[in-house]
């Protein structure tokens, strides 16, 4: 088979060191019936974009891991606030004493680290009525300004509890 220009063609490509004026035949204007784009290029460009990919994966599962620990610590520290107070409407309920049910609270709360709780035991005054106990707190953020989303640096964590008194 002979091109236009009468050069001899094997199986529709030019012989080596020749290259075809027509950009329709097999090897174009490019010499050798390469195109220029090399499988070593090729290669590093999938790594470059492997490496691109990871990194933001690797980002994400980061902040998923952050968030996973902090909301354990506040779900932590409420329950410790939970008992806390529990402990305290039972003191306030059987014994009637507003001091040592508050005493009991902090108590509670020092031996889990939690300082700077707010502890608040309301009697209704009634006989056989009702008591209730507020625990309030500012959960710190570790990580505060390292998670988007999260403005401040504390979650304020409240729990209530209520029973009825014995006496």
């Amino acid at each position: 088979m002979t091109g236009r220009n009468g050069r001899r063609i094997l199986d529709g490509k030019m012989p080596p060191g020749e290259s075809s004026p027509d950009p329709c035949t097999p090897g174009g204007l490019v010499s050798g019936g390469r195109t220029g784009n090399t499988t070593e290029s090729r290669r590093s460009t999938a790594r470059g974009q492997a490496l691109v990919e990871f990194t933001l994966v690797v980002l994400m599962m980061l902040f998923l891991l952050i968030g996973i620990a902090e909301f354990g610590r506040a779900w932590m520290t409420r329950n410790i606030l939970t008992g806390a107070s529990r402990e305290a409407v039972r003191v306030a309920a059987v014994q009637g004493n507003v001091t040592a049910a508050t005493g009991r609270a902090n108590e509670i709360l020092a031996s889990a680290g939690i300082v700077g709780a707010s502890v608040n035991v309301v009697p209704d005054g009634v006989p056989f009525g009702t008591c209730t106990v507020n625990v309030t707190y500012d959960f710190p953020l570790s990580v505060a300004g390292f998670l988007p989303g999260l403005s401040g640096s504390s979650i304020p964590l409240a729990v209530s509890t209520t029973m009825r008194e014995e006496y």
